[in-house]
């Protein structure tokens, strides 16, 4: 499927055209042909602004652009025109934006801030010639609340010094050196620079060099501050997609938690100890264990006022990502998550919950009632209407400490198609196996998915939302979670709760339709 059609003249699609199989209903995807990473997201005078990587001639990968769209809740999006365009210097890779508001870029005029880009040019034909510095960071500025761009006169800002990858720069500005900083990726680790005004950078320093997952490039990193149970001590939190080396192959997001003093991240020393004690995977902090999170930043410029840490990702996979079976269209983000750190036995650990903000999309709950249940039980059938997309909610117990085998959550349809997930031999799992489509890659259901449950309780608690090709498995409070898609040749409507090998006690919840935002 080829088209170079802007989607400026498009508008926003009929909404005929999000009926489509396997078109997610409440989470954002192009209005057609190709995306992967989210990128530039800041707030600005009341809107939320999504970047996306975007190739418009096609549905899989190509020369990239930055898509667009706004939105004013984090759930309601509205497409608007490309806003970075390939040129000269190439194609236009990963980045971020921010609202440079005391004008020390000098972009601004008459005492409007500029929104500044920050992105990667990439040279196609300095990567055939085999060069290495065919990469390099590059600004962008915009006057109109993002609506237009103009490319910086004298880009790049950062040329390459030599290193390969060379990519995906992420900005903020550092209240305590009163300087912006910027880290992106090189190679198999990240460098950070500082700038007084966005274009003149200078080196700080290097992270990561044989320092957890090192299975695959490094990309797309991020680092801001949080508070400990949100009023304690302040922890910094590196964000770093690494492709492959995942948990559970190809694509996946680690983290990393320390300080930072404005030219150099230090790994705080428990958690570093941690990281070097797992020699399975070099790391045991993943944001998400599901196959399909990857990618993911968080906004810039979110009020103080607001104060969330707010994250999304792209829902995919490089190992399939270019063959999953959709066609006027490829790939959707996440929800938007808060993001938080917690206290835990096993010191501080991100946790991710979906922004409150998904509540204005929820119909009406319908209670799941409390019950011992020891082989199945109907949850979906407690709606009068079938749906595939929903909210499910679930607290269960095992008040006599015997954990049952298995304890699933299984999507079904009439074609007998299930998509499962839960709690087995004390591992979370998500389970597409028999989930619908799967031959048009092999290692899309090449093995059951699973994640390591920290907490020891006797109790579990399961949030999840349930799109039409997607499922977001939020466990242990979102202690762990678990993104995968799924294309099941007719819609999962059919929802259930299965135990093996032993009883759960159900003590509530509570399932609702999710309404689309098309």
């Amino acid at each position: 499927m080829n088209s170079c059609e802007d989607p400026a003249k498009r508008e926003n699609a009929e909404p005929e055209a999000y009926q489509e199989p396997h078109r997610p209903q409440f989470h954002f995807s192009p209005d057609s042909m190709w995306m992967n990473d989210p990128n530039g997201m800041v707030y600005y005078e009341g809107e939320y602004h999504l970047f996306y990587q975007h190739y418009p001639g096609s549905t899989v990968w190509g020369p990239m652009h930055w898509g667009h769209a706004v939105s004013k809740d984090l759930v309601h999006w509205e497409h608007l025109p490309i806003a970075l365009y390939p040129d000269s210097l190439g194609h236009i890779f990963s980045g971020s934006a921010v609202v440079d508001w005391a004008n020390t870029s000098g972009l601004g005029k008459e005492g409007e801030p500029p929104m500044v880009a920050i992105f990667t040019h990439h040279d196609p034909e300095g990567e055939k010639a085999g060069r290495d510095d065919y990469q390099y960071q590059s600004i962008a500025y915009s006057l109109d609340k993002g609506r237009t761009w103009t490319k910086y006169e004298d880009n790049p800002v950062l040329p390459n010094p030599g290193i390969k990858d060379f990519r995906d720069p992420k900005v903020f500005w550092h209240e305590a050196s009163e300087r912006w900083v910027m880290i992106f990726a090189a190679g198999n680790h990240v460098q950070l620079y500082n700038s007084a005004n966005l274009i003149d950078w200078s080196y700080l320093s290097d992270f990561g060099q044989g320092i957890g997952g090192q299975g695959g490039v490094w990309e797309c990193p991020d680092l801001f501050p949080l508070q400990v149970d949100g009023d304690g001590e302040k922890m910094w939190v590196l964000l770093l997609s690494i492709n492959p080396g995942g948990p559970n192959g190809g694509s996946a997001t680690q983290y990393f938690l320390g300080d930072f003093d404005g030219k150099t991240f230090t790994m705080d020393p428990a958690f570093a100890k941690r990281v070097a004690a797992d020699t399975l995977t070099g790391n045991p902090y993943w944001v998400d264990y599901g196959r399909d999170n990857y990618a993911g930043v968080t906004w810039s410029d979110i009020p103080k006022s607001d104060g969330r840490r707010i994250f999304m990702g792209w829902m995919s996979n490089w190992d399939y990502a270019n063959v999953v079976p959709t066609e006027r269209w490829r790939s959707a983000m996440t929800v938007a998550r808060k993001l938080d750190l917690r206290t835990t036995p096993d010191g501080p650990r991100l946790f991710s919950q979906p922004v409150q903000e998904l509540s204005k999309i929820k119909m009406p709950s319908k209670p799941i009632p409390s019950r011992t249940v020891s082989q199945s039980m109907p949850i979906s059938s407690l709606l009068e209407d079938q749906s595939a997309t929903l909210s499910l909610k679930l607290q269960l117990a095992w008040p006599n400490g015997q954990q049952p085998e298995e304890i699933a959550v299984v999507l079904s349809n009439s074609k007998e198609e299930a998509f499962r997930f839960g709690l087995s031999d004390d591992q979370f799992f998500t389970d597409r196996r028999e989930a619908g489509k799967t031959g048009f890659e092999a290692r899309f259901a090449q093995s059951k998915h699973t994640a390591p449950r920290w907490r020891n309780a006797n109790e579990l608690n399961i949030k999840a939302l349930i799109d039409v090709a997607s499922i977001e498995f939020f466990a242990d409070d979102g202690g762990v979670v678990m993104t995968d898609v799924f294309f099941p040749t007719e819609d999962f409507t059919e929802l259930r709760l299965e135990v093996k090998g032993g009883r759960v006690a159900v003590r509530g919840g509570a399932i609702a339709r999710m309404q689309s935002i098309w």
